[in-house]
């Protein structure tokens, strides 16, 4: 089955269930939406070719901080401003988040969309939908983007990422560990990051020791 055949028929299938709990579907951007006061919470789609008329699907969810975000994006080095609105501060697969690595499900016919969708509609029912609405919260995101710092964060792929968002989310939060955080964060970035990142990160640090949601 091709990537676009098996992307139309997941959506068609799932449509109803994510539509009951309020999640929209945006087929551009290849997820389904709900938008919240604090930004938005999403399921997103990747599918690839796996062998002919065959195709792997990959399921992730997260958030988007829009206060989070805002910041974040005017600092990162390797932002695209394109898609500054679309970009997500917490964000897993099904796999990792149930600690399984490379999990991804297979289809070749539309016996497997239905078990895979059968699948999905579990997960989200029994522990997708109850995680997804935590991160409405920015406490929570906060949490975690800085549970166990010195380790990377299986919540966000981009650990230079992490870093500002996590910096960013404990200022929000008036977190009192922020200057060991960005202590910690910064002394990452000097060791893994480009050197713009540590530039850009000090100076976001310098804008937040003057920022007030207020």
């Amino acid at each position: 089955m091709s990537i676009s055949l098996t992307e139309a028929k997941l959506y068609h299938t799932l449509c109803d269930f994510f539509e009951q709990h309020n999640y929209a579907l945006l087929p551009e951007k290849k997820q389904f939406r709900k938008l919240t006061s604090a930004g938005f919470l999403n399921v997103i789609f990747s599918v690839t070719e796996y062998a002919e008329n065959d195709a792997w699907v990959e399921v992730h969810f997260g958030c988007h901080n829009q206060q989070v975000e805002q910041i974040a994006q005017q600092f990162l080095a390797t932002n695209v401003v394109d898609f500054r609105n679309d970009t997500n501060t917490i964000i897993i697969s099904i796999g990792t988040y149930n600690s399984v690595k490379y999990f991804r499900y297979k289809i070749k016919s539309d016996e497997d969309i239905q078990t895979t969708c059968e699948s999905i509609k579990a997960f989200f029912e029994a522990v997708g939908f109850e995680f997804l609405e935590t991160l409405t919260k920015i406490a929570e995101v906060e949490r975690i983007l800085n549970f166990l710092p010195h380790k990377p964060c299986k919540f966000l792929y981009n650990q230079t990422h992490r870093c500002f968002k996590g910096t960013i989310a404990a200022k929000l939060s008036h977190n009192p560990q922020l200057l060991s955080l960005s202590i910690t964060y910064g002394a990452y970035l000097g060791s893994n990051g480009h050197h713009q990142d540590k530039v850009q990160f000090a100076k976001m640090i310098t804008y937040l020791q003057h920022y007030s949601a207020n």
